[in-house]
């Protein structure tokens, strides 16, 4: 079996990480601050958003039989994830979240 490799930004070297298995590197969109209503908001009241870009895509699952199923989701795909999901890390100054695929609820247009 052939190794697939991803044509994302971990291959173009804009970071270096590679995500193993079902795992997305999502870099997180910027907390809004300033409300619907014209409020500045202090960096304490911004929530976290759950939405983002993938970065990096791992190469998929890997089933009993040994095969790996594809991901639905690529780089450069805009996401809508779990508030609270995955792990977060920073590499070169740019903080990015480390998920499951699963952890992904949907894909904006």
């Amino acid at each position: 079996m052939a190794k697939k490799k991803c044509a994302c930004a971990c291959e173009k070297k804009e970071i270096g990480i590679q995500p193993l298995g079902d795992r997305v590197v999502v870099e997180r969109d910027e907390a809004m601050s300033v409300s619907m209503g014209g409020i500045y908001l202090p960096d304490t009241a911004k929530n976290k958003p759950s939405r983002g870009i993938v970065a990096c895509v791992g190469n998929g699952k890997l089933l009993k039989s040994g095969e790996r199923t594809a991901l639905q989701v690529q780089a450069g795909d805009h996401v809508l994830f779990l508030s609270y999901a995955g792990e977060e890390f920073k590499l070169d100054g740019k903080e990015y979240l480390l998920l499951r695929e699963e952890d992904i609820l949907a894909i904006i247009d």
